[in-house]
């Protein structure tokens, strides 16, 4: 008999409207361990909104949203920030703090989420373990406007991670990058769900990410990437959502998505040769 999974996140019925204009519109899903969500869709179909909502940063019209088993929507603003302290987020285009070194960026969550609790002498390893995990750990005096966008990118991922939280948001982390960038990008993501077992959203535009990330684990001895064993791959489980007008339209695995007839659903796929 399989152990129970561990729910980390679940939408019920979750509508948030702006101006009666339904941004997410009864949407239901629920995420567990270890599990990672590639989340498709047009522009202003809802994933940024869907990410949001779930940090708590959005409250919805109706339905309800758990993390970790607590309703967020019940909860106050000073009790959301130990379920915060629980969520990585990768902001659109890394939106780190252009006044602040890179070591600043990444210490930031530690220093500021009071829920995490990091002892003072402890700061400055955590950040450069973040730093050396997404290999930038010769970056901590830099300033963002010193980095290529794919190494802010990179230092957004360290900064995300620095707090070693079991969920993590990704808001189009490959938007604007080169092919090689992206891939790079995508490879520290599985890196970080594979070495701690995060649960992990990503928001993408890209089907080739969302396809990298369903079929290829990351191998600590060799540290790199590899196509995943078929029982690996049951082990990170993948599943697609594919957002309409912020209705949940598609979720499912990625054989089921890529034989969907929808024209819109299609729109989102490349097949695999």
């Amino acid at each position: 008999m399989a152990e129970p999974q561990t729910s980390i996140l679940r939408f019920e019925n979750v509508t948030v409207r702006y101006d009666e204009v339904a941004a997410l519109a009864d949407v239901s899903f629920e995420s567990f361990e270890g599990e990672s969500r590639v989340i498709l869709g047009a522009a202003g179909s809802g994933k940024t909104v869907l990410l949001k909502t779930a940090m708590g940063l959005i409250k919805p019209d109706s339905g309800k949203v758990f993390a970790f088993g607590k309703n967020l929507a019940a909860m106050r603003e000073r009790d959301l920030f130990e379920i915060r302290s629980k969520i990585g987020m990768l902001f659109q285009e890394g939106a780190l703090f252009d006044s602040m070194n890179i070591e600043e960026n990444v210490a930031y969550p530690l220093l500021n989420q009071k829920s995490i609790q990091c002892p003072p002498d402890q700061v400055l390893p955590r950040v450069e373990e973040a730093l050396k995990f997404v290999e930038l750990g010769e970056t901590l005096e830099k300033f963002p406007s010193e980095l290529s966008g794919g190494m802010r990118r990179r230092a957004a991922i360290a900064r995300a991670v620095v707090t070693a939280p079991p969920l993590i948001l990704y808001d189009s982390p490959t938007a604007g990058l080169d092919p090689i960038t992206a891939h790079t990008i995508i490879a520290l993501l599985i890196k970080e769900r594979d070495t701690s077992h995060t649960t992990t959203l990503v928001v993408t535009q890209r089907y080739q990410d969302g396809n990298l990330i369903a079929n290829f684990s990351y191998n600590s001895e060799r540290g790199e990437l590899e196509p995943a064993r078929h029982g690996a791959r049951r082990e990170f489980r993948t599943v697609f959502m594919v957002l309409r007008e912020g209705r949940l339209v598609f979720e499912g695995d990625q054989d089921t998505l890529e034989s969907s007839k929808d024209e819109y659903i299609s729109k989102f796929v490349k097949p695999r040769v």
